[in-house]
């Protein structure tokens, strides 16, 4: 039997929703990135001898996912799950180094100062421009965060556009190109 509705299908409402909210957030992200920040970044992760990639909140995957790719690259990287591991190498950095740090809450300081007193670059990557961490990185990539508006009850904030953000990293030192 089939049966004839003049109503849109919700199921099909709910993903257009998504896809639409999805490029729009990609738009956003592309959109707001800061070139001059954008290009000092890649001057950083270009010279860095080793790359730590640390995450806080949820943004855990996004930061494998950069060591995995910035290392297919050739860079040295390291992130870690476990806090103490990953401040125990912050430690070891130099000013020959680089921190990148993915943050969609932007609330976590654990490596930051280890980081500093040894001389290494900060870069971060949030959704949060008015955070302690974004005042205290030397160079900020802004993503957008556009999960609020599809589940008014999810708190976790999206990682797409901390996942893109990545993405232009990778393409960046891929591709080689000197963009200045």
């Amino acid at each position: 039997e089939v049966l004839h509705s003049s109503s849109p299908d919700p199921l099909r409402q709910t993903l257009q929703s998504v896809q639409s909210n999805r490029q729009e957030e990609i738009r956003a992200t592309i959109q707001a990135l800061n070139l001059r920040q954008l290009r000092k970044a890649m001057s950083v992760l270009r010279s860095a001898e080793i790359i730590e990639i640390e995450a806080t909140d949820n943004s855990l995957p996004v930061a494998m996912d950069a060591s995995l790719k910035l290392g297919g690259l050739g860079k040295r990287c390291m992130t870690s799950a476990v806090a103490a591991k990953a401040k125990a190498f912050a430690a070891t950095l130099t000013e020959r180094d680089a921190l990148l740090l993915i943050s969609c809450d932007s609330r976590s300081e654990r490596l930051l100062d280890t980081a500093r007193e040894h001389g290494a670059a900060i870069l971060l990557i949030t959704c949060d421009r008015r955070s302690p961490l974004a005042a205290q990185a030397d160079h900020l990539l802004l993503a957008s965060n556009r999960a609020q508006r599809i589940v008014d009850t999810d708190p976790a904030p999206s990682l797409l556009s901390s996942a893109l953000l990545v993405e232009v990293l990778y393409y960046l030192l891929l591709t080689g190109e000197d963009l200045s």
